[in-house]
């Protein structure tokens, strides 16, 4: 007896640990997905914002003039940034791109002044460069304005899908991991549930029985959340030795909120999951505990 004592507080100790590294997984898993959600976003926002568009300038303009007008784009809220290339760069890269001078047969130069703009995300999309196209090409200076629509429609279409197909999996993932936690602290619980109807012959009420398993759980969460968060950024550590560029992709503040997020998941989950479980046992039947 004296043996079986020695090796109790012991035993609880390694389920209690087993516990929070199987939370501490579940958690992992859903904030790694989390952060490819993350990085899908902030990918689609860099691909927005990496479509330009030609605004293509009337002959004859003076220097003065054309900063004018490229410091009226830049104020712009929808303009994220402005490149103005003159007609002798833009001869050149022609030049560069196709091998031959078409100054040289023509005998003058047959490209106009043009100002490469970038837009905010969130109007890169069709309807929007539509509408913005009556309003720029309504300016004097501005002849007409070059984009690749079908291009813009594609890379929208993908943004759109691939969004989708993350927030399903996101939800999938977050049930699968809420299931896996039950079913870890349930475990946990159920060596306790003679306990439980002990103190619940004896008088004690529901929430006097469910609190010392939710302040256990509360503890369990924020230390699976912990062990959780550092093997994030162990991870992180090691997709940006392997991928770079990444760094510049996703930024701080989202993957501080990811954390955040983790962490309080891992507490709620685990505090529901233990409520949940302590429940059923106190409305079974002595008799039905022997057969569970």
């Amino acid at each position: 007896m004296a043996e079986i004592r020695k090796k109790t507080p012991v035993s609880f100790l390694n389920s209690r640990l087993i516990s929070i590294i199987s939370i501490s997984l579940a958690l992992f898993l859903m904030g790694l997905f989390f952060i490819i959600g993350l990085l899908g976003s902030e990918l689609s926002v860099y691909m927005r914002e990496n479509i330009s568009f030609s605004i293509v300038l009337k002959d004859g303009m003076k220097d003065t003039e054309v900063q004018q007008i490229q410091h009226t784009l830049d104020d712009l809220p929808f303009i994220k940034s402005t490149r103005f290339i003159s007609k002798e760069e833009a001869a050149k890269v022609m030049v560069a791109e196709l091998g031959e001078d078409p100054q040289v047969f023509l005998g003058y130069n047959p490209f106009q002044a043009t100002i490469e703009a970038r837009l905010n995300s969130e109007y890169a999309n069709i309807d929007s460069l539509q509408i913005i196209e009556k309003r720029l090409t309504s300016y004097s200076n501005i002849s007409e304005l070059l984009y690749q629509q079908d291009m813009m429609q594609i890379v929208n279409n993908n943004i759109q899908r691939i969004g989708l197909v993350l927030s399903v999996l996101t939800l999938a993932l977050m049930l699968i991991s809420f299931a896996l936690i039950n079913n870890t602290i349930r475990l946990l619980i159920y060596s306790k549930r003679f306990l439980i109807y002990t103190m619940r012959l004896v008088g004690a009420t529901p929430a006097f029985i469910r609190k010392p398993f939710i302040r256990h759980n509360i503890a369990s969460g924020f230390f699976a959340g912990v062990l959780a968060i550092i093997m994030l950024m162990g991870a992180l550590y090691y997709f940006e030795k392997e991928l770079v560029g990444l760094d510049q992709i996703v930024h701080w503040q989202g993957l501080v909120m990811i954390f955040a997020v983790v962490m309080t998941l891992g507490i709620l989950l685990s505090v529901a999951a233990a409520h949940l479980a302590v429940n059923r046992y106190l409305k079974m039947r002595r008799g039905k505990m022997y057969y569970i």
